[in-house]
């Protein structure tokens, strides 16, 4: 989020911002890198999944260098703006591209559901006439198959 976040501020000139996002980002990346080694390393299931040889944790690794670098540089050329001792604030709420979700109510009740009707429903009062018999089975009558013959003149031709 901060490499991401660092290139916003690069786009928006602020060259000073985006170098200390983007140390911050170099920072967590290092720790997650070597969670990521140390889980493949580990012993048990599931050891065969590698995190830190993924395609998305090695383009990241590079992503976050060479945005650091380009920041850097332009701000030793253009911009000679200051990089504060803190990193900046991600802002965590977005607000753009996602949708403001709708809150769920049940629908009221209908008039003709009365405690009556529902107590109606008892699944153990109903008749016991209908366990107690069972269907006959249908014998069922073996039907004949026509007989199919290869065609030798489909129409198909191989050339």
């Amino acid at each position: 989020a901060y490499c991401y976040h660092g290139q916003t501020l690069l786009a928006s000139d602020k060259c000073g911002e985006a170098i200390r996002s983007l140390q911050e980002s170099e920072k967590f990346f290092a720790k997650a890198e070597a969670l990521c080694k140390e889980y493949g390393e580990t012993k048990g299931p599931g050891t065969t999944a590698k995190p830190s040889g993924h395609l998305f944790f090695r383009k990241l690794g590079n992503l976050i260098k060479n945005t650091l670098e380009k920041c850097q540089r332009e701000n030793g050329f253009i911009y000679f703006q200051k990089v504060p001792a803190e990193a900046p604030q991600l802002e965590l709420k977005a607000n753009y591209g996602l949708v403001e979700p709708v809150p769920f109510e049940f629908p009221a009740l209908n008039a003709h559901w009365t405690p009556e009707t529902v107590a109606a429903f008892d699944l153990t009062k109903r008749p016991k006439d209908d366990a107690a018999k069972p269907k006959p089975d249908e014998e069922v009558k073996p039907l004949k198959e026509p007989d199919i013959k290869p065609q030798k003149d489909s129409g198909c031709q191989i050339s």
